[in-house]
Formats: C-alpha cells, structure tokens, sequence
C-alpha cells in the first residue's frame, strides 16, 4: 500500500528540544540566582527533568491543563506557593532563554525536501496549537504543514488512537496510507501502529528506556533512512517491486 502523507511529531523529532530545554534552564537559572542552592548545575536541570516528566504524563493523562502543568512545574521546582500570575511570569522568562536555544536537528530540511513532492505533510503533537504554531513558524517550517493539530485543542492525545486517527482525518487519508514519525516509542510508536499508519520511531541516541513499542516501529537512526523506507512500504514487510 502506497504511503501518501507523512505525519511529524516536533519535540525530539524536528526539534532539538532537550538541548534546548536544557540550554535556556540553565540560563535562566543562572540569571534568577537559584543556583547557588544546588550542587552542580546539572542536579538542578536533572530535578527540572524530572518533574517536567511527571507534570507532562498529568498533563497527557488528562488530569490538568496544559497551561496548569506549566505552573504545576514551577511551583514544585521551587517549592514555593505562588499565584497562577506569579507561575506565568516565571515561565514566561525561562521561555525567553529556551527560545534564544531553539535549532532543528540537522537532519530535517533534506529529509522534508527530499518528501516534499511526493508526500503532503502534517503535524501531530500532544503540545498546544499556540506552542507548536508558534515554534514552527519560527524555525520556519510551518508553511510546510498542510495540517497541525495538537492534543490541548483535540481534547485527547497520543498514544490514544483518536488523536492519529484525527489527523488522518484532517488529510483524509485512511491510516494505511499515512506514515507517522516520533521520538517515543511508546507514545509515538506503538500509538502509531494501533491506529494503523505506518509507524517509525526516529531513534536519536537519547537513552528512551526499553518499551514495547520498539517492536511495531520501523526504527531510523536518522531522517535520512525515511524517504527510503516510506517510498518502499507495501504494509506487508517487504519493499514494492511495482515501479
């Protein structure tokens, strides 16, 4: 089966978001003074990893809002009560630090050009319209994207088939037609394959734990395998011999 359209998480996909996350906090906390309390400044960034993790998976779980789970994040970093204003305006600074680290990956122009006359292209992200927009339009990639869609305005978000399915929809495509490219094995990959696209985990060395998802993905180690790879898929395992 021919595979027509490519569908693209962003964070740890197109962008280089660990570096970028990592590179503003540490900016940012320098600027605030909060270093001082930690012994190094990879424990601090190490703790604001960790609890960045765990008001995600809140978040992605349905138990707040995206705009809750940002402040649920400061106010457990610095484990001081403070008002939503208070949460907003200190995030709202640490965004300035972590945008001025913005990058894609290398791989991502050729990999687009390569795809960009034979394949139309969507996004799909568990992040916020306003975030994502944003964040391509800067990086200069949105006008590339036919459709973006994320989990804050959908009401539902990966690994739940509904969020793959709707931006099959959004294309539509049926599933077997679409290919999707994300980070996580799990919540990219096995949610991928249960919703039936094509699902290939774009493999980039940052230590994601072993999951199950790793065996329904076609695994890459660099965009450069994927114009190959969705070129080739019949659905079956096995490269097309019909030109």
């Amino acid at each position: 089966m021919t595979i027509r359209a490519v569908v693209w998480d962003v964070d740890d996909t197109l962008f280089d978001y660990t570096t970028a996350d990592r590179e503003g906090m540490r900016a940012h906390l320098a600027v605030e003074g909060l270093l001082a309390g930690y012994d190094s400044p990879e424990q601090a960034l190490l703790q604001w990893r960790e609890i960045t993790d765990r008001q995600w998976a809140r978040y992605a779980a349905g138990e707040c809002s995206f705009q809750d789970q940002r402040r649920d994040r400061v106010r457990v970093f610095l484990d001081t009560e403070l008002t939503d204003a208070e949460c907003d305006a200190w995030f709202q600074r640490y965004i300035g630090h972590y945008e001025a680290a913005w990058s894609l990956f290398p791989d991502v122009l050729p990999a687009l050009e390569a795809l960009s006359a034979s394949h139309r292209h969507a996004v799909l992200s568990n992040s916020s319209l306003t975030v994502q927009e944003h964040k391509l339009r800067t990086l200069g990639l949105l006008d590339r994207f036919e459709v973006v869609l994320c989990a804050a305005e959908l009401g539902v978000s990966k690994p739940e088939a509904g969020a793959f399915l709707a931006v099959c929809e959004a294309l539509r495509l049926p599933p077997h037609e679409v290919a999707y490219v994300g980070d996580h094995p799990e919540i990219d990959g096995r949610g991928a394959a249960e919703a039936g696209l094509l699902s290939v985990w774009i493999d980039r060395g940052t230590g994601s734990a072993q999951a199950a998802g790793e065996a329904v993905c076609r695994r890459i180690s660099t965009l450069a395998e994927l114009p190959a790879l969705v070129r080739a898929d019949t659905r079956f395992g096995a490269p097309s011999t019909f030109g």
